[in-house]
């Protein structure tokens, strides 16, 4: 557990005087009747999703550009961002004339381009990431002399979004035992944790993280601010390498704990949004919500009040099917098995009876050979963890030899979506995981690298409506070229991780 103590509040005028509502609403909060019945909690959702923009990030943008001087009105701002943050900066200079000029990677998707044009600003499409298109910005604040926007790292975007924990207190004036805050680069916890510490120092704020981008959690852990080397791109709302300097310095003496959840569980709480608001949450709109229900559940809580802020609902839909696969895993109501069979006549009917009458989600495997079967089975569950955990001895009991793959990557994104088997004859394949940047001519980089030197042997791609795409490549490289290809890994740039070892691959690749 990260905690922090006590510090001198010096936003709380900055909140009370902040300049958002001339674009920005009043968001209500609002009860989860199916949430806080199944968790045994009273669970409340600040429904930031209802903005002009459908994020929190209005708030805090309008209130930075409102306080510019003629001047700089006069020369106009210019920000990076592949998504909320950019949409806030468009609406809100357009709200005052003033030009806006936004910079987003060119992988970022249409729907957020166009929806940065709708709402006044221009966008300039430069770079495969936030870093190499903020480095663009810079470069234009510096040549026409913009004002920089910047995402979190404000004291005037601070304030701003300081005034979601203004509205929350006054909707909720009664106990409140805790408020769950999404963590990105910091900007909403520091606002509401410094508004909410003034006022209600009893009322605990957590901070959630993805697991795969912990920036806050990691600099709180070392008690410096820290550049991850790489970072998830599922939430990519809350995908930030470093966090502020000032939001770390509030973030660290006023949130009590920052904590840290997996794409499975942000799927489920997608779901868990969906079934009370009938409203799609983005997946880092959805952090705050997967964070309660893990503290809940870590706490043993029951009858306590709890609010969640929904960040932001600015979902690709192409994300949608995704999120579905993988929310029937984060609330455990699926398991994944890789069983060995006898390949005879029966033994599939034999392995149904073992299940009993769980229904099957999916049931995968390809001849061999005449002995035995390697089956990818999914699996149903009533019974969450424990149900998973019995059906796996049940199937050891009855001389099955079982894998859990329920917590395999590989296995999740990629094997139960494809059709084949073994590779008989395949020598020196290696597996690995690749995260190509989604536009035209990727692959063809990767190959063009590559050269003629190897023979890719298996190839998956599959995609999910991301910035990046995920891919699974088998290649043939014999072990004195090891050193070689780790050359042309760097070379390529694309992030990657070995699966050779991986019991997925050799139990149905190999």
């Amino acid at each position: 557990m990260l905690s922090c103590g006590p510090m001198n509040y010096p936003y709380l005028e900055k909140i009370l005087t902040a300049r958002v509502y001339d674009v920005a609403r009043e968001t209500p909060l609002d009860r989860m009747p199916t949430l806080s019945q199944r968790l045994g909690c009273n669970v409340w959702l600040k429904r930031e999703d209802l903005q002009p923009v459908f994020s929190f990030k209005l708030r805090g943008a309008y209130n930075k550009i409102s306080q510019l001087t003629p001047e700089q009105r006069a020369k106009g701002v210019v920000a990076a961002s592949a998504g909320n943050h950019a949409q806030g900066v468009a609406l809100g200079a357009s709200h005052l004339g003033i030009k806006a000029v936004i910079v987003m990677p060119v992988t970022t998707p249409s729907i957020k381009i166009d929806a940065v044009r709708r709402f006044g600003g221009k966008a300039v499409l430069r770079g495969d990431s936030f870093d190499e298109a903020a480095a663009y910005a810079r470069e234009l604040e510096q040549k026409h002399g913009y004002t920089f926007i910047h995402p979190f790292d404000d004291p005037d975007v601070i304030a701003g979004q300081g005034t979601v924990a203004m509205e929350l207190l006054r909707q909720h004036p009664g106990h409140l035992d805790a408020v769950f805050v999404c963590i990105g680069g910091g900007g909403l916890a520091a606002g509401m944790a410094a508004y909410i510490k003034r006022l209600r120092p009893e009322i605990k704020v957590i901070g959630v993280e993805p697991d795969d981008a912990p920036s806050m959690y990691k600099a709180l852990e070392q008690n410096r601010r820290v550049n991850l080397k790489q970072v998830g791109i599922f939430a990519d709302g809350a995908a930030v390498r470093q966090v502020g300097k000032e939001t770390f310095r509030l973030v660290r003496e006023l949130v009590d704990e920052v904590l840290l959840v997996d794409t499975d569980s942000i799927c489920a709480a997608i779901k868990d949004v969906f079934d009370d608001t009938r409203v799609l949450a983005e997946p880092a709109g959805a952090l705050a919500v997967a964070g309660m229900k893990q503290y809940v559940q870590r706490e043993g809580l029951k009858d306590a009040s709890l609010a969640a802020v929904l960040s932001g609902a600015n979902i690709n839909f192409d994300r949608l099917r995704h999120v579905a696969e993988r929310a029937e895993i984060g609330e455990h109501r699926e398991a994944l098995f890789a069983v060995t069979i006898p390949e005879r006549p029966g033994s599939f009917r034999q392995f149904c009876q073992a299940i009993g009458k769980r229904g099957i989600t999916e049931f995968n495997y390809r001849y061999a050979d005449d002995q035995q079967a390697q089956v990818f089975a999914g699996i149903k569950l009533e019974g969450g963890e424990a149900e998973r955990q019995a059906i796996r001895e049940t199937l050891s009991a009855q001389g099955y030899d079982v894998l859990d793959m329920t917590e395999n990557e590989v296995a999740k994104l990629h094997l139960r979506h494809m059709v084949g088997g073994h590779g008989g004859g395949v020598r020196n394949e290696r597996l690995y995981r690749f995260e190509f940047p989604e536009r035209p001519g990727a692959l063809l980089n990767f190959l063009t690298h590559m050269g003629a030197t190897w023979n890719i042997s298996l190839f998956h791609y599959r995609n999910h409506g991301a910035a990046y795409g995920r891919v699974l490549v088998g290649m043939q490289i014999p072990a004195e070229d090891r050193a070689r290809f780790r050359a042309f890994l760097k070379e390529v740039g694309y992030p990657w991780h070995e699966e050779t070892a991986n019991p997925a691959y050799s139990l149905f690749l190999r």
